[in-house]
């Protein structure tokens, strides 16, 4: 699928060992990305979630909401989410994004970074329910924050920095959570809010 897309001159490849990663620098969204995350960050049902680190439960540093089709549940540090019902707006950029990379996706989790001071940890997308080899589609609106990526086994590996530009869609499948992790750091000076929408497909429940 990547390699089809890449051949095309539709996404640029970044070069990762054990890693499936291509990088879209605008994702055509039928209206300007400034109005599009006015709307959703007005629209969205935001949740202060407390996630499990470490034994103890820690407020997440961002902003979040879980939307999906019915039974498209989601766990991770200790967090139960059920999906809310797709809105207009969010089912009009899955369809734009569904086309863009070739797949389908159930549900979409959204992360509200509301200033510099909100982050997320180093993590990999890799809960039971998404499957052996997820296809994660990353939008980015508003704010440009440094996605970084490390190597789970492999010290000797570069981490690996991209800008996500406002309208950017990264693409990341294969091995890619089985061996990289990824996070956004905060920021030394003050900035904009930016919103992540990541599309996913949920094929069991969680327990199931």
């Amino acid at each position: 699928m990547t390699t089809d897309l890449v051949a095309a001159g539709v996404f640029e490849r970044v070069p990762m060992p054990d890693a499936d990663v291509s990088y879209l620098p605008h994702l055509a969204l039928g209206q300007p990305d400034a109005q599009i995350l006015r709307q959703i960050i007005a629209e969205t049902s935001w949740r202060s979630e407390e996630v499990v680190m470490w034994g103890r439960r820690v407020p997440q540093p961002r902003l979040t909401a879980w939307y999906g089709d019915p039974g498209a549940s989601y766990a991770y540090s200790g967090l139960q989410l059920d999906p809310l019902p797709w809105t207009a707006l969010l089912l009009d950029i899955k369809s734009r994004v569904e086309t863009a990379v070739a797949s389908s996706f159930n549900s979409v989790l959204l992360n509200y970074y509301r200033d510099h001071q909100d982050s997320i940890g180093f993590h990999s997308d890799d809960e039971p329910e998404l499957g052996e080899r997820p296809v994660i589609a990353s939008l980015s609106l508003g704010e440009e924050r440094t996605f970084i990526l490390k190597h789970k086994r492999s010290k000797a590996t570069t981490p690996v920095h991209l800008r996500l530009a406002s309208g950017s869609l990264l693409l990341m499948l294969g091995d890619t959570q089985h061996c990289w992790r990824h996070g956004i750091l905060k920021k030394n000076r003050p900035c904009g809010p930016r919103v992540n929408l990541t599309f996913r497909t949920i094929i069991q429940s969680p327990g199931g």
